[in-house]
């Protein structure tokens, strides 16, 4: 994926479902880690109800020692942080805080050996062995398992990686973070290792040792093969309560509360996807939690986009702007006029709602008119087009169809200022010649000036479809796409003011 450039489906996961899974996975991931400091078993679970009924159940086994021990290096560890944070001269204590942790540990479990305090013991020395598989006859029957894991390390990985990027303010390149993945998977198939992911505790203690580049990753690998190859002993009198503290201190900074509040205040419906993420996560477990707050994810872009936003535009005194008659309530439209924006591509998942609101204003006629000569029913629509950046061949036919409808009720399509590749694709239909040319306009107050001359005279004389045919073929005083082909005329001055 990262060699085919894939990376841009990552941009699909918005950061509120990034913000709720490493808030909640973090809770999960500390609350896992207490059994160290309890002294005691608990459930090995991704969730939390598991995690926090074993804990009650197994209460009558605590043990203080490993509690003391865990909480007081836990409370070193806080200290360290947070005065590293406060004082630049002494910005060193961050990343010496997880060593002095682990030596601090490791000093007073080898004086005074206490018994109730779970050291990590004897560790094997030496590296894996290089291995290549003789066969691929498993290849099948793994695949969709294989696949289902390459989904979850690739959402896992990005989801640590693009909240430390937004913690730390630095531009995550999703391609080199899945390609860094997939050498690391492949090499480490040839070492019997398990499926490497971005690992949310140990990123997370990374980040707070201050690192800063991807040359800290490299490092770290010497000096574990180093240790693997040497220091295997002097390892098996860690305890356990120890690295506790420094996983617990670690990811304790990515539960990310500000976050939530930010999007209560700012966009309900962020602030739904983080609970949603956040309490599936929790309760369900890490690896569902993250593919049911993509879901929700994909279903509101695709809600959005099938469901676009379109207003309808009115005029501001004193100027030949128009704008949106919702946010400008002063705006104010003409009798017999409608003219509707439409702020998103049309395509074929949002024509069929584009058409309906078209028909809503249509037949809402009364809510939206206040200027201009007295006129019964809506007799133009104006489509300004100028935010539409794309237009497909389902669209086209749409709006041909709904040009069909409106010729059968006598109103009279215009379309206003589309861009040079939506008025291409809209040429290339057809749907030119079958509108007409002289119903193309470069602005919004040129379409409206022509309609209003139409709207004026057909209140002098009986409304006839032949004369609408003639007015709009005889009138050569617009700023339409016909004159753009035809010559290099600027815009000129609105032909006709109503606003007396």
């Amino acid at each position: 994926m990262g060699l085919l450039r894939l990376g841009w489906l990552i941009r699909f996961i918005s950061h509120s479902v990034i913000s709720g899974f490493t808030s909640a996975s973090a809770i999960v991931i500390g609350l896992s880690q207490v059994k160290y400091f309890l002294g005691y078993s608990i459930a090995r679970s991704s969730k939390i109800v598991p995690i926090v009924e074993s804990i009650i159940a197994g209460a009558d086994k605590f043990q203080w020692p490993p509690f003391l021990m865990g909480s007081l290096i836990l409370v070193i560890l806080q200290v360290m942080k947070h005065v590293g944070k406060a004082r630049k001269d002494l910005q060193f204590l961050r990343a010496a805080a997880p060593l002095t942790g682990i030596v601090l540990g490791t000093t007073i479990a080898k004086v005074f050996h206490p018994p109730s305090i779970s050291l990590v013991g004897e560790i094997p020395q030496g590296l894996p062995t290089f291995s290549f598989p003789r066969s691929f006859d498993h290849a099948k029957t793994l695949f969709p398992t294989s696949a289902l894991i390459t989904g979850v390390a690739i959402l896992e990985s990005v989801g640590i990686a693009k909240a430390l990027a937004a913690k730390n303010r630095y531009e995550l390149d999703s391609n080199s973070e899945l390609f860094g993945l997939g050498v690391a998977n492949i090499l480490g198939s040839f070492f019997s290792a398990y499926p490497a992911t971005g690992s949310f505790s140990r990123s997370a203690v990374n980040n707070e040792s201050e690192a800063k580049t991807g040359l800290s990753g490299l490092i770290t690998g010497i000096i574990i093969g180093c240790s693997l190859l040497f220091l295997t002993p002097v390892f098996k009198y860690i305890p356990q309560c120890a690295l506790a503290a420094i996983v617990i201190s670690a990811v304790s900074g990515l539960v990310d509360y500000d976050e939530a509040i930010f999007l209560w205040r700012v966009d309900k419906r962020d602030f739904t996807l983080w609970i949603i993420t956040s309490t599936t996560t929790l309760f369900v477990g890490i690896e569902i939690g993250v593919l049911v707050g993509v879901g929700f994810s994909l279903a509101f872009v695709i809600h959005e986009s099938a469901n676009p936003h379109i207003a309808v535009l009115g005029r501001l005194p004193g100027t030949t702007v128009y704008r949106n008659i919702k946010q400008y309530p002063e705006a104010y439209t003409y009798n017999g006029i409608v003219i509707v924006r439409i702020d998103s591509p049309i395509y074929f998942a949002n024509i069929s709602y584009i058409k309906d609101r078209l028909r809503e204003y249509e037949v809402a006629v009364d809510k939206y008119t206040n200027r201009g000569p007295e006129m019964e029913r809506i007799s133009f629509v104006i489509l300004e087009m100028s935010p539409v950046t794309h237009i497909d061949s389902s669209a086209v036919e749409a709006l041909k169809e709904l040009y069909q409808e409106y010729k059968t009720r006598d109103i009279q399509l215009a379309i206003s200022n589309p861009n040079k590749d939506v008025h291409m694709t809209i040429a290339r239909s057809g749907m030119v010649e079958l509108v007409g040319k002289e119903w193309y306009f470069v602005r919004v107050h040129d379409a409206v000036q022509v309609c209003l001359q139409y709207v004026q005279s057909s209140n002098l004389e009986d409304k006839k479809p032949s004369f609408l045919r003639r007015f709009g073929s005889d009138n050569n005083n617009s700023s339409s796409y016909a004159d753009l082909q035809s010559s290099n005329t600027l815009l000129k001055e609105p032909l006709l003011s109503m606003d007396k």
